[in-house]
């Protein structure tokens, strides 16, 4: 971490905020030609604001300066030498962060990040300036989804920048509650480092309890034989797998932090701020893997009831055509036993004058007994295979 910020009577505030003389020429900038310019030429745009959500001064853990621009949080910033900016942007424009590089002496690889955004929830220190990548998540009730968003954080000597990249998480709760704690923040620019990070996982918590609720949702969904079931468990699968993007390099961020405690002079209390968040981000990481566990279990009961209401399926239709078969050798049989009467009684039945059989006196019954012969012939084969 950070070193604290020294107080004023203490030799080692000089120090602290040499880098910052030299890097701001102390001469003032010359004066503004006296020529009026000509009315084709466009006049400079004021410094951009709109992605400034609030910038304030403290001084020993009390708001001295609201500055309505980054230009005046400079200004009043070096007029304080022994205050702390806290500067807060959403979406910044690509001038604003240049500004904010070359005011506070950023890295140029972290601000290549924050301006790229998308990346990996990160801890890295560059000279006196530490720079933390988090991902905050909240869950949408409505669609039963998770939310991620994306907060890139400065933290220098005397000043925090934080950078966010979506609507999550909202901060000003935490600029409230560190402002209602001045004990607390005039600790310094890691005291507000570990607010946010307090609150970024305690942010975890109601995304947990939503998944909860969706893993418990989806057993029964399971069960039931809903056909959707197997559409949601892939979705929150997928979710699960960027929650523990977000949670599991939070695990190792923190205890670097820890592992610095004696290096960096960190307060006691803060110390216990830090025990205390990195054990709720230990117990959300291992919740989401128990998700991620427990949802691939009930994909795979999901497929093993879909595979058995298949084969039940498959069962039923194999019995169906048995039955029908069945039938169809039945109708089949009846079919050829009347079809041997019926060709016997056509033959006869033709009236030709050359037919030896029309004047055998015989004729008749030996038409009647070869039919009978014959159905009862069929009759007893077709009893034979079991097909009547």
């Amino acid at each position: 971490m950070t070193e604290r910020r020294a107080r004023p009577e203490q030799p080692a505030n000089n120090k602290r905020h040499t880098w910052r003389r030299t890097a701001r020429p102390t001469t003032p900038p010359p004066a503004a030609p006296t020529t009026q310019p000509s009315p084709d030429t466009p006049s400079p745009s004021p410094h951009p604001t709109a992605s400034i959500i609030e910038a304030a001064l403290y001084r020993d853990g009390v708001r001295v300066a609201t500055p309505a621009s980054l230009a005046d949080t400079f200004r009043e910033l070096r007029e304080q030498p022994d205050g702390m900016a806290w500067i807060g942007l959403a979406r910044p424009t690509e001038a604003e962060l240049l500004s904010l590089a070359a005011e506070f002496d950023l890295h140029e690889l972290a601000l290549e990040d924050a301006m790229e955004a998308h990346q990996r929830p990160k801890l890295e220190r560059y000279g006196d300036t530490l720079f933390v990548v988090l991902r905050a998540a909240r869950y949408l009730d409505a669609p039963e989804e998770v939310d991620f968003g994306e907060l890139h954080v400065f933290v220098g000597p005397d000043f925090v920048i934080t950078v966010r990249h979506s609507a999550a998480p909202d901060l000003s709760g935490v600029r409230r509650r560190m402002e209602e704690s001045p004990d607390l923040l005039k600790l310094g620019p890691e005291a507000v480092l570990y607010a946010i990070l307090d609150a970024v996982v305690d942010g975890y918590v109601p995304v947990v309890a939503g998944v909860q609720n969706d893993i418990d949702e989806i057993e029964t969904e399971v069960f039931r034989g809903d056909p959707e079931v197997s559409r949601r468990i892939y979705e929150l699968s997928r979710e699960m797998v960027e929650f523990q993007r977000a949670t599991r390099p939070l695990v190792s961020m923190l205890h670097s932090l820890m592992a610095g405690f004696a290096k960096y002079g960190t307060d006691e209390e803060l110390q216990r701020y830090l025990r205390d968040v990195a054990d709720h981000v230990t117990h959300t990481s291992e919740r989401v893997d128990g998700f991620r566990q427990a949802l691939a279990d009930i994909l795979t009961v999901n497929a093993t009831l879909v595979t058995q209401q298949q084969n039940a399926e498959m069962r039923a239709l194999a019995e169906a055509g048995f039955e029908q078969n069945e039938e169809i050798k039945k109708i089949s049989s009846w079919a050829a036993i009347l079809f041997a009467p019926t060709l016997v009684g056509t033959i006869y039945g033709m009236n030709f004058e050359t037919m030896p059989e029309l004047k055998w006196a015989a004729g008749y019954p030996f038409a009647i007994l070869l039919m009978a012969a014959v159905c009862v012939s069929l009759y007893f084969i077709f009893k034979r295979r079991d097909w009547l």
